[in-house]
This record gives C-alpha cells, structure tokens and sequence, in this order.
C-alpha cells in the first residue's frame, strides 16, 4: 500500500507542476468536440440527440489516451522503469497507483468535455448529475484499467504512440457500448437502465483484475 500512495502521489504532484497531461487531454477534448459539432451540428429532432452520447464518448476515448500515452513516459525518459521493476511490493500495486492517478486525471477532463458538450449541443447534464458521473465514472475506470497495462507495453516500443490506440480500443467495445446505452437512457428520459451498467460493472471487474494480475509480467518484459 505504501508503493501505491508513493506512485499515485508521485504522478499527481508531478502533473500539478507540469500540467501536460490533463491540459493535452483538455484541449484535445475540446478540439474534438469542436470538430464533431460542424461534422454533425445539433438538431432539434429526437433523432438527432440520439447520437450526442456515442460523440461525448469518443471525446472521452481519444482523449484518455492521450494521456495514458504519456502515463508512463516520464519513467522512460529517467530510465525508472527498471527502478520500478526491482520494487520489492507487489508490482500490482504500482499498476493500482498508476491507474488510480489517470482515472482521476480522466475524472477532470470528462467533467470539462461534459461541460463544452453541453454548451454545444444544448444538453443540461445537472437533473442527470449524479447518474452521469456514476456512468462516467465505471466508463474511464475501464479506460484507465486497460490503458494503462497496455501503455506499459506500448512505451517501450518504437511507434508507441500508435500501438497503444491498435492494442487499447478493440478491448474497449463492451465498455463503449455499455457507456453509451446507459448515456442514451440518461439523456432520453433521465432514467439509469440497469444492463449497459451491468455491462459496464462486469468488464470493469474482469478488466481491473486480469490488468493487475498481468502487469507484473508487463513489467518484467
């Protein structure tokens, strides 16, 4: 437990000096969005705010990883990565710390992108506020689970940029669909339907537990 608090410490403080994660994934958020509002400007019809939550989502996709690009980017440019591996704990617990720190850097930028959306395509999250968050919340807890065991794998290679998004969005199917239902149902008639979070629980826990199983042996490659 001491090896988590350290890395998630570590990783938080260092993004509030610098900041070149979260305003990279911010700006990077706010440009897609910008983006997807003149490809496909808001309507008043009902089919036309059917597709708002599957847009908001790959806002939210695009940018996460960004940022889990870099989630391991500065222990490659010390040379730590080989410090991290020698830890004498169980390396699951740098993979918890890690995670836990892009989760709530995600957290941030989901509540800005959310905000921008609103105001672009006219949609008032606060009636839905907590059921929003909750959806929010189990979605980037499967973003920053598998994007974080895969960004240890990627970063060592030499086109990591690309190989994360090739290795990431394939596994990330169920957690954008469930996502994206339980948005739909949200935005429709302010009601949480109970299968796309379902969904959403049961990758999360597959996810999160096979992520800390396997990122020991991540970490010894």
């Amino acid at each position: 437990m001491n090896l988590l608090g350290a890395i998630l410490w570590k990783d938080l403080v260092t993004e509030w000096r610098q900041r070149d994660r979260v305003v990279a994934m911010a700006v990077f958020a706010l440009l897609v969005v910008v983006v997807l509002y003149m490809a496909a400007p808001p309507g008043m019809g009902t089919e036309a705010r059917q597709h708002v939550p599957g847009l908001l989502w790959v806002a939210f996709t695009f940018a996460s990883i960004l940022g889990l690009n870099r989630a391991f980017a500065l222990e490659l440019e010390n040379d730590a990565l080989a410090a991290l591996a020698m830890a004498s704990a169980d390396r699951g617990f740098i993979f918890l710390g890690k995670a836990i720190a892009s989760f709530l850097l995600l957290g941030l930028v989901q509540a800005f992108t959310s905000l921008a959306f609103g105001m672009a395509y006219g949609i008032d999250f606060w009636p839905v506020l907590g059921p929003f968050a909750l959806v929010c919340g189990l979605g980037a807890f499967g973003l920053s689970a598998v994007g974080t065991l895969f960004s240890a794998m990627a970063v060592r290679t030499t086109y990591r940029e690309v190989m994360l998004p090739l290795l990431m969005l394939p596994l990330m199917i169920p957690v954008l669909l469930g996502a994206v239902r339980a948005t739909e149902g949200l935005l429709a008639d302010g009601t949480l339907p109970w299968p796309p979070v379902q969904l959403l629980l049961v990758t999360d826990a597959v996810f999160g537990i096979i992520a800390y199983l396997g990122f020991e042996a991540v970490l010894d490659e």
